[in-house]
C-alpha cells in the first residue's frame, strides 16, 4: 500500500473547479469547494470553506474554516475572515416562483457585497447582502451586519452598531 505525503492527501479532499483563477502562492488547505471564483495573490483559505462563482477575494486575505462566500461578494486586499462567516445574497430567498415553479437563476439575481481593504471579519459574523464594509473596519464575532459599516469603525451585536473607531496610527481599536 503505497504512503501519502499530506500534502498529497489534502490535494485529494479539495474540489477546485477548473473555472477558478488562482493567484501566486495561495494556500488551500483540504475540504474546500471553489468554483467560478477568483482569488489573489498569497491568500490562505482555510478548510470547509465554499466560495462560489462571481466571488473575488483579493490579495494577502485570510479566509478562516467553515466560511461561505456567496456570488455577489467582493472582499479586498489584506482582508481577515473569521471562522464560520456567512454572506448573504438574496433578501428574500424562496425555494420556487409564485406559480410554484422550482426557482432557477433567471428567477433572482445576487445583491453585491463588498469588503474593503485591511477590513477584520470576526467568527460566526452573518452579512447580508447590499452592504459595504469599510476600510480597516472591524466587525464584532457573531455580529449580524444589516447596513453599510464605516470606514475605520468597530461595529458589534445583532443588529450590528458602531462601538468606536479604530485609532488611524495604529489600526488598532481606541481605548476607553
Amino acid at each position: 500500500m503505497r504512503e501519502w505525503s499530506s500534502e498529497e492527501r489534502d490535494g485529494l479532499l479539495r474540489r477546485i473547479a477548473p473555472d477558478v483563477k488562482l493567484g501566486r502562492n495561495v494556500r488551500i488547505y483540504a475540504f474546500v469547494n471553489l468554483y467560478g471564483c477568483v482569488i489573489g495573490d498569497e491568500t490562505s483559505i482555510g478548510a470547509f470553506v465554499e466560495i462560489q462563482k462571481g466571488a473575488k477575494i483579493g490579495a494577502r486575505c485570510k479566509i478562516q474554516s467553515h466560511t461561505f462566500i456567496c456570488e455577489g461578494v467582493t472582499i479586498e486586499d489584506e482582508v481577515f475572515v473569521g471562522h464560520n462567516v456567512s454572506f448573504i445574497n438574496d433578501a428574500y430567498p424562496r425555494a420556487t416562483t409564485d406559480d410554484g415553479r422550482m426557482q432557477g437563476a433567471a428567477d433572482w439575481s445576487p445583491i453585491p457585497t463588498y469588503v474593503k481593504r485591511r477590513a477584520s471579519i470576526g467568527t460566526g459574523a452573518v452579512l447580508l447582502g447590499g452592504i459595504t464594509v469599510g476600510e480597516g473596519a472591524v466587525v464584532g464575532a457573531g455580529s449580524v451586519v444589516t447596513r453599510d459599516v464605516p470606514a475605520a469603525a468597530v461595529v458589534a451585536g445583532n443588529p450590528a452598531r458602531v462601538l468606536r473607531m479604530v485609532e488611524p496610527a495604529t489600526r488598532e481599536p481606541e481605548q476607553g
